[in-house]
């Protein structure tokens, strides 16, 4: 039987030491012994983000979204992962639901600034043929 206690220690303490990609493997064998576990979950989903893995980032966090709603921690962390690949359309519920969520004054920043990119990105002239 796997621990999964103790997988997850083993993935936080690599992402600790600046090791996101090899917390990832830790990580993805406890998700895969305990695929609903939020904890795990979101440390996996950190991992990801941390050493650029965006889509399997947002794979996990789509997830950690299904099974509650209402996380606003989930929603920053999927939004700034839509953000980071470009999509900041795609970013900005999930940024205004973690402001609303979170009422926290660094998400009111990062809903402004992501709104920016989104209003640049259609401002922007389209290129020449």
């Amino acid at each position: 039987m796997t621990d999964v206690g103790e997988l997850l220690r083993k993935g936080r303490m690599f992402r600790a030491s600046g090791d996101p990609s090899g917390a990832a493997r830790y990580l993805a064998e406890a998700a895969e012994h305990a695929p609903r576990d939020r904890t795990v979950l979101t440390e996996l989903a950190l991992a990801h983000f941390q050493s650029a893995a965006l889509g399997k980032a947002e794979r996990v966090l789509t997830t950690l979204v299904d099974l509650d709603p209402s996380d606003g921690y989930t929603r920053l962390l999927l939004g700034r992962t839509l953000s980071r690949q470009s999509r900041h359309a795609d970013a900005m519920p999930h940024l205004r639901l973690a402001a609303a969520i979170t009422r926290d004054p660094e998400v009111e920043a990062e809903v402004a600034r992501a709104q920016a990119r989104v209003t640049t990105t259609r401002e922007a002239p389209s290129p020449s043929p």
